[in-house]
């Protein structure tokens, strides 16, 4: 019999591919990880996972155990939050990746949940939409924020959310006074700190940068805005951003923000989340905050 720890297990190895960090997310040692699981193979009659140096996957029983798996535990999730909902209640845990871009609107709607149901704790994480859309398929993430482009709708509760504009975050002193706006080809002149080449929204820069033939000097490449906005608010390189994100934080002292036009450029972001019937009643209160907004 696999009991639903042995279930978390698997899922664990699955999303890692690495048998420490899988031992690390169960908290337990990787001897008791790795006796667990042989144990679970004896049990079984049948050998779960490929072994060598280091994990080199799943055999085909394996990958049919934890595609099971995968949605036994949905369904558990999903059974504990809608008897806990009976009275009206709704509780339990949200996971969410978010593309970095749509952090301050992802942000934004956890906090109208939580006003509306506090009971549910929210998880945002930072990551790519390709990782959003595989974190999907693998049940690790119950919801993604990300470019509608980037997801298959087929399985997927594909929503709209807003669409993203880009403005230019730059120090002052590194743009003319009294400018309005900027091309993208003017601010090819500029010093950037961009987000990392794997990050979506740098290829949708790198794209436009291509269609207007300009290439902007790059001098620090990283996976979320912080650094950037540091360095533009230190007088050290301009970058460029979402709208929403400057709109959220507001005045960041010594620098500008300058629309970006010729062309004016916007990319649809949306709420993605599985098709299931019934919903996971968190997962159903998100979509319900996001669509009023």
């Amino acid at each position: 019999m696999i009991e639903l720890r042995d279930m978390h297990m698997l899922l664990a190895l699955a999303r890692h591919q690495h048998f420490a960090k899988a031992a690390e997310a169960c908290q337990i040692s990787q001897p008791a990880f790795s006796m667990r699981l042989r144990t679970l193979e004896d049990k079984l009659g049948l050998a779960i996972v490929r072994r060598g140096n280091r994990f080199l996957g799943f055999t085909e029983q394996g990958e049919i155990i934890v595609r099971r798996a995968r949605g036994i535990l949905d369904d558990v999730k999903a059974l504990e939050q809608e008897v806990n909902s009976a009275d009206g209640r709704i509780s339990g845990g949200l996971t969410i990746g978010v593309v970095p871009t749509a952090l301050a609107h992802a942000a934004k709607l956890c906090s109208l949940l939580y006003q509306t149901h506090p009971g549910v704790l929210a998880r945002i994480e930072s990551t790519t939409s390709l990782l959003i859309q595989q974190g999907l398929d693998a049940g690790v993430l119950d919801a993604g924020i990300t470019y509608d482009d980037s997801v298959s709708p087929t399985l997927l509760n594909v929503e709209h959310l807003y669409d993203e504009s880009y403005v230019l975050l730059a120090p002052a002193a590194m743009v003319s006074p009294g400018e309005e706006s900027i091309t993208w080809r003017a601010a090819a002149d500029l010093p950037m700190s961009l987000l990392e080449p794997r990050m979506q929204n740098r290829r949708i820069l790198d794209r436009m940068f291509d269609e207007v033939g300009a290439h902007p000097p790059v001098v620090v490449e990283t996976n979320g805005f912080v650094t950037s906005l540091v360095m533009a608010r230190d007088g050290l390189a301009a970058t460029i951003v979402p709208a929403v994100l400057t709109s959220a934080l507001g005045d960041l002292g010594g620098t500008v923000v300058l629309p970006l036009v010729e062309p004016k450029l916007t990319r649809s972001i949306c709420l993605v989340t599985p098709m299931r019937t019934p919903g996971v009643p968190a997962v159903e209160a998100l979509r319900q905050v996001a669509s009023e907004q």
